[in-house]
């Protein structure tokens, strides 16, 4: 028995604006089935005692340390601006 139909790849395709054929669909349908029949294996599996996780891996923030420092003035930052205004970059407005 199939866990998916035609129609519903269909639907999934046209809702992703993607242009499928008939033998496309019968392909996807085989395929998403395969799929899903592996996927649902896991619902076997004895997970008592398993901390359930957002990531497979340990991540860490690995950004540097925010510490001030020099950097450029003002005035240098503005020195090749085509417009500039009060000490501020001059921009075309993009709202009406």
């Amino acid at each position: 028995m199939s866990r998916i139909s035609k129609d519903e790849v269909k639907h999934v395709a046209n809702l992703a604006r993607l242009a499928i054929t008939e033998e496309e669909a019968t392909t996807f349908t085989k395929q998403l089935d395969d799929i899903i029949t592996y996927a649902e294996q896991l619902n076997e599996l004895d997970t008592t005692g398993v901390e359930p996780t957002t990531h497979v891996l340990d991540l860490k923030n690995v950004m540097r340390k925010d510490e001030p420092k020099k950097w450029i003035t003002q005035d240098d930052a503005l020195q090749n601006a085509p417009d500039k205004q009060d000490g501020q970059f001059k921009v075309p407005s993009v709202l009406e």
